[in-house]
């Protein structure tokens, strides 16, 4: 298998090896709840992490699904849940394969995605569509981080860089209608950014 394995995220977990993580809400959330556009419904966050957007969503009434398959991960995310004295669903699941018994209003994207080797890309695409009911929404972070051997061809990550013009070619119309550009920037103390944008899931 190519890319970063479970054995490989639980390792980085247990030893606090998560340069990615903010220590907090990703600003980008906050402004989305703040505009009212993602408003409480049935949401998925894969990829959850140590869990602060789960307890976030969870404490403006969401009914959220945290989902990981590094058991640390989800022992963090359920710690965060505690300390908030929230509630949510956690799976302890690959991404790749996990399915619901019923489809998603929303998912919020922020850490999969860009943690994934990009042969796997295509097939989590087709798992956020499944996940994702019609006229539902896939609210995205797309990371940004462009390293030199990229010049060369060289995959480097994770995170990996979510070029914009591929992740058009991963989401494509009709089967996703998307925002028109410019999409808000936010950057990160791991020195990437990310570029939010909105997704309706359509066909």
């Amino acid at each position: 298998m190519a890319g970063p394995t479970k054995e490989f995220w639980q390792e980085r977990f247990q030893a606090s090896n998560t340069p990615w993580d903010r220590g907090a809400v990703n600003p980008q959330l906050d402004a989305w709840l703040a505009s009212g556009a993602l408003k409480p419904c049935r949401i998925l966050v894969p990829g959850c992490g140590s869990g602060y957007e789960v307890a976030a969503l969870a404490s403006r009434d969401f009914d959220v699904t945290g989902l990981d398959y590094a058991p640390v991960a989800i022992e963090r995310t359920r710690a965060q849940l505690a300390a908030a004295k929230q509630t949510a669903t956690l799976v302890e699941a690959d991404a790749l394969a996990w399915q619901p018994a019923l489809p998603f209003d929303a998912v919020y994207e922020q850490t999969c995605l860009c943690a994934l080797y990009p042969d796997d890309w295509r097939g989590y695409a087709d798992q956020l569509h499944d996940w994702i009911r019609p006229g539902g929404r896939l609210f995205a972070l797309f990371a940004q981080l462009l390293r030199p051997g990229a010049a060369e061809g060289a995959i480097q990550g994770p995170p990996y860089h979510c070029d914009i013009n591929a992740m058009r070619a991963l989401f494509p119309e009709p089967l996703w209608a998307w925002p028109k550009p410019p999409y808000p920037r936010t950057s990160h103390p791991l020195g990437l950014a990310e570029l939010a944008a909105i997704l309706e899931r359509r066909a």
